[in-house]
């Protein structure tokens, strides 16, 4: 028989039971909701970006709460969702009809290829590394694609949640604060590193691609580049991914400009892209990003191939936040049980966050 002392409590019993149950119902509601798990992502970031501009309306303006919502609505509306549709619905239209595009993207490979191999007698990529390149790019545009045809009804739908968000804000947030089983602190410490996060992502990230599209945009015109407002949009896309950026995007090309003849016009690109596309890069980066979050690359990298996975091309926002809000749980998991003392980035800071000073808060 166990020892008196080594039995587990009631208690124990009760906490573990209830953790159980509530686990598998919130399984079972994500599981049938899925559908709405991007509006959701969607709505929550939103919120947070309107936040602040929301409680100024309401409180500050005496604004009616409706009219404040669907205001912010149709200005997120307008700066951030619109730019994101525009370049996806260009891409399906550019790529919409599947086999003429890989039919073009192969013959662009195959030049590439051959002319590099003409001028160095280096094999870069064997027949076979061709094949399956060429088969990896088909797979992965279909599925992108694919993902973006759902993205109006993603769009509807997060709306629709936006709403009730922010209608009724410090309502919404009490709620939240109250339903989360962690310390208060862990509590406040996970609203501002989200909304740090969602800030970096939703706004930097975005503001950076377009930055580079526009500018290498001009370029493309410059140097009579093929298809330059398709470049565009890839280029901002390819903008997004850590380390390589819009170079996988430019320098295929200009190698193509090249090979078909045009070698002025091609080094020209080359050269135009390098420096000023670059420039804008660093310059956006060191003065936007650098008053955000700070995001690992890896976490980027990974958050978009399972972004754009998961929701299609709104994945290139929410996949890093995901990720980021991931790891965040973990190191709060730690911050919550365990003995030793927190790391200063995940202590909670000494003064309330600007605006957060009425009532108790999360984010």
């Amino acid at each position: 028989m166990l020892n008196k002392d080594k039995q587990i409590s009631s208690n124990v019993i009760k906490q573990v039971s209830l953790l159980a149950i509530i686990l598998v119902l919130t399984g079972l509601i994500c599981f049938n909701l899925s559908l709405f798990i991007p509006s959701v992502l969607g709505a929550v970031t939103i919120y947070v970006v309107c936040r602040r501009y929301n409680f100024y309306l309401q409180e500050e303006r005496k604004w009616k709460p409706w009219l404040s919502a669907l205001v912010l609505m149709l200005a997120s509306l307008v700066i951030l969702i619109l730019p994101i549709y525009f370049i996806a619905d260009l891409l399906i239209e550019k790529l919409g009809n599947a086999q003429a595009y890989m039919a073009k993207f192969n013959v662009f490979l195959d030049k590439i290829h051959t002319y590099i191999y003409s001028k160095i007698s280096f094999d870069i990529l064997s027949k076979e590394n061709m094949d399956k390149l060429k088969s990896s790019a088909g797979r992965f545009s279909t599925s992108a694609l694919s993902g973006t045809f759902n993205t109006l009804t993603v769009v509807m739908s997060m709306y629709f949640i936006l709403y009730f968000m922010l209608e009724r804000p410090r309502l919404f947030e009490k709620i939240l604060s109250s339903s989360a089983p962690l310390k208060r602190a862990n509590i406040s410490l996970i609203g501002d590193k989200l909304r740090k996060l969602i800030m970096a992502n939703a706004i930097g990230i975005p503001v950076v691609a377009l930055g580079q599209g526009i500018v290498g945009l001009v370029g493309y015109f410059i140097f009579g580049a093929p298809s330059p407002v398709l470049l565009f949009a890839l280029t901002a896309a390819a903008s997004m991914i850590p380390v390589v950026g819009a170079a996988i995007v430019y320098i295929p090309v200009c190698i193509f400009m090249i090979a078909e003849g045009n070698t002025g016009q091609g080094l020209g690109l080359a050269v135009y892209c390098v420096v000023v596309v670059g420039l804008t890069d660093n310059l956006l980066r060191f003065t936007l990003l650098k008053k955000l979050e700070n995001i690992h690359p890896l976490n980027t990298v990974f958050g978009i191939i399972m972004g754009m996975n998961l929701f299609g091309f709104m994945g290139l926002i929410f996949g890093p936040i995901l990720i980021s809000f991931t790891l965040l749980l973990i190191q709060v998991y730690r911050n919550e049980f365990s003995e030793e003392e927190a790391p200063p980035e995940l202590q909670l800071p000494d003064k309330d966050m600007e605006g957060d000073n009425k009532v108790d808060l999360i984010i």
